[in-house]
């Protein structure tokens, strides 16, 4: 396979993003052709490199471009891990692209909004490809900037703003990490490639590789929005919704959980590393289900659930379930971007993300209703939908690798996630009329924000037939990875009626038929959700309060930084040598 197709499916997107904004807005249809076309080249591409593990072949697609003797080569590796990212990311990047068509129309400055998914698109393509730390770093920065300034993009409106200000600053927090990390491995290695890492990880020093795994550990928890980095999810849903899903499903939080992935082999030894991970993940899932179940607005109710289904994959991930965690991510994307764009089709058309404002609408919008429940049947884990392969794979291995400690919060909160969408489906589609536009007019759904819900649900129905194909793939392009996927079951029994008739999988569909009948007597009336109206306010406190916290940290150090970094020479050299002098000593410490 041509490994230009790698560049195709980083560069398109950028390229696209390059044209778009030359074009200006005043041709609005020219731009949105010109991203949809340069979104869907990316994702042919990416989609194209599936070729060789389709045919059978063992070898992995890498280009290497030079980039001088410490950094080492410019490495692209299209192995199975990154492949299947880079295809989320660009499909579901350019169904999300196609909606906006309908979402966005009318909206003023169309370029800025079109440039920066693009980028976003092509910069998380890069960071899944990528086999080099430094480039890893780089595009890692790249999609916190695009996030945040997607999140922001309605700038006239303070909320958004703000929401988009602590992204960013959360997320940086995550980006320091991940750079102490690079930088301390930069000192003990020859180069800077991950498969160098991957191979001498058991040669470091146990401090060292200590360091490196915790400062990852800090990247992906903020980036994963996982307890406590979580703050800054929820308060994302200011941007537009088609951005919403792009961060949620195809870009921004699965690059957490994909750095866990990749780097689990050499830092599952470190001491404490794999508790962390599991706890996190545990924490995640349950608490943010929780949230979801207190909260009225659409798109909080998702963006809860996205940092509690998170929070089972960084569990999966944990344990050692790599392939399980993995295959959890994409079934996860299918579905929680059919959610959000089902979502946005709603939002838009209503123009309020209350449930309680909404009711009624099985019958207004059945363009709407399928899809959405499809997700909704997803997401809860009802056979046979891709989210009930996907979780019960992962919990079965949860249950046979740990059989309390990580299973039975797990557990919980699958029951827990059953309750809140029954409650959401309920309050939305089948509660009495709430809002008056839905109670006199029918709602239309044009055919650009129609036919991407309509190409999800079938990849929602039909995408765990991928289980097989993936764990073999797996299995041949990741040597380092081999001994954490499924090494005790063959890829053709993954699908079979073992998973379907084993004891996790019983007792997690009898949690969910409870679930699902506590959570549609929830939704069943307004006054249901007005007596959660004081346990909201103190979720949203907590949300606050935390956040604030951050915010605070921020402004205090800045504060500080004021009282150096005046303009004057003589502060600025200072600086500049103490930290040239502490690099220096961990070069030194690394060559002696």
């Amino acid at each position: 396979m041509e490994p230009s197709l790698i560049l195709i499916a980083i560069g398109a997107p950028w390229i696209g993003a390059v044209v778009v904004w030359l074009i200006g807005d005043r041709q609005p249809r020219l731009q949105h052709l010109t991203a949809a076309i340069a979104s869907l080249v990316a994702a042919a591409a990416a989609l194209w490199l599936l070729q060789p593990t389709f045919w059978g072949e063992t070898g992995k697609v890498v280009l290497r471009l030079p980039f001088g003797a410490f950094v080492g080569d410019m490495t692209f590796v299209a192995d199975s891990l990154g492949v299947f990212l880079a295809v989320i990311a660009t499909t579901i990047g350019s169904l999300t692209v196609i909606f906006s068509q309908g979402y966005m129309a009318g909206v003023a400055q169309l370029g800025r909004y079109y440039t920066l998914v693009l980028l976003f698109i092509g910069a998380m393509c890069g960071l899944v490809l990528s086999g080099n730390l430094l480039f890893l770093f780089l595009f890692w920065e790249m999609t916190a900037f695009c996030s945040y300034a997607l999140i922001a993009f309605y700038n006239d409106d303070p909320k958004a703003v703000a929401a988009g200000i602590k992204a960013l600053i959360v997320t940086q927090l995550g980006g320091v990490g991940l750079l102490i990390g690079i930088i301390v491995a930069a000192a003990y290695l020859p180069d800077l490639q991950i498969s160098t890492l991957l191979a001498a990880a058991g040669s470091l020093p146990s401090d060292i590789l200590t360091i490196i795994a915790f400062g990852f550990l800090i990247a992906a928890m903020a980036k994963s929005a996982q307890f406590p980095l979580h703050i800054w999810l929820p308060d994302a849903m200011e941007a537009p919704t088609p951005i919403s899903a792009l961060i949620h499903a195809a870009t921004m939080v699965n690059a957490g959980v994909y750095l866990l992935a990749r780097f689990y082999p050499a830092f599952a030894a470190v001491p404490g590393w794999t508790a962390v991970v599991i706890a996190m993940g545990v924490t995640s899932a349950l608490l943010a289900a929780l949230f979801a179940v207190f909260s009225n607005d659409i798109k909080r109710v998702l963006a809860y659930s996205t940092v509690s289904q998170l929070g089972y994959m960084v569990a999966g991930v944990g344990i050692g379930a790599i392939f399980e965690s993995q295959f959890y991510l994409f079934s996860h994307a299918l579905f929680k971007a059919l959610l959000f764009l089902s979502s946005g089709a709603i939002i838009h058309e209503l123009g309020t993300r209350d449930m309680r404002e909404m009711g009624g609408l099985w019958k207004r919008m059945p363009q709407v209703v399928l899809p959405f429940l499809i997700g909704a049947a997803a997401l809860v884990g009802l056979p046979f939908f891709n989210g009930f392969w996907s979780k019960e794979l992962l919990l079965e291995t949860a249950l046979e690798s740990n059989p309390l400690g990580v299973y039975l919060p797990l557990a919980l909160g699958a029951a827990i996630t059953t309750f809140y969408t029954a409650r959401m489906c309920r309050m939305v589609f089948f509660a009495p009329i709430q809002h008056e536009r839905t109670a006199d007019d029918h709602p239309h759904v044009p055919l650009s924000m129609s036919l991407p819900l309509a190409l999800l649900a079938l990849g929602v129905a039909l995408a765990w037939l991928l289980a097989a194909p993936f764990v073999s793939w797996m299995w041949a392009t990741l040597p380092f990875h081999a001994e954490y996927i499924l090494p005790h079951r063959a890829p053709e029994s993954l699908i079979s009626t073992h998973t379907l008739f084993a004891w996790s999988t019983l007792i997690i569909m009898s949690l969910t038929l409870v679930g699902l009948y506590l959570g549609w007597r929830a939704g069943a009336t307004t006054a249901a959700s007005a007596r959660l109206a004081p346990r909201i306010g103190r979720i949203e406190a907590f949300f606050n309060e935390s956040a604030e916290a951050v915010s605070g940290a921020t402004r205090q150090s800045a504060a500080l930084l004021q009282k150096t970094q005046t303009g004057q020479l003589n502060w600025n050299i200072v600086g500049i040598a103490l930290g040239l002098i502490a690099l220096l000593i961990i070069i030194l410490q690394g060559v002696l």
